[in-house]
């Protein structure tokens, strides 16, 4: 298995901020999306890259629609780690204890990106049953705050 190239797939609900969190890391990144009550949403795929201690990392980010599961399974092909997005401003959503509970028995490495920290209304405990055995660094997607950093480790730790 070639490590010089990690593909890792960024999961989510709508709205987690799996975009922004890949905007964040990679400003030159592509997405697919359309309009939805006039906020853009992924319908397709976010694709951006990055560099990490001599590695090309690739991140693809993943429509949070239940109706994209398709897409979903199709860009997990071949994955090497995958983060999980959380919007702690909301409680823990099906789709989102649902990709955990996956990525769990897979084997995968993967963590739970505790997002929208900064936010007011965020709680990250209401997500501690999907973070406990799994590393949870708390970001903000929107100002960057700690998304690199997380990014780094979340590789260094597994890779």
């Amino acid at each position: 298995m070639d490590r010089s190239r990690l593909k890792i797939v960024i999961f989510g609900a709508y709205n987690a901020g799996k975009s922004t969190f890949i905007q964040a890391i990679d400003p030159k990144c592509r997405h697919v999306e359309a309009n939805k009550y006039d906020i853009p949403t992924t319908v397709g795929l976010d694709f951006g890259r990055t560099e990490v201690n001599n590695k090309k990392i690739y991140l693809f980010g993943t429509p949070g629609q239940e109706r994209f599961e398709f897409c979903r399974e199709i860009l997990s092909r071949g994955m090497d780690g995958a983060i999980v997005m959380a919007d702690t401003t909301r409680d823990l959503d099906e789709l989102t204890a649902r990709i955990c509970e996956t990525l769990k028995v897979s084997g995968c490495p993967y963590a739970v990106f505790l997002n929208k920290c900064d936010h007011p209304d965020s709680s990250p405990l209401r997500y501690r049953a999907v973070t406990d055995s799994v590393f949870s660094p708390q970001i903000s997607a929107v100002n960057g705050t700690n998304t690199v950093e997380s990014l780094h480790e979340f590789l260094e730790l597994h890779f």
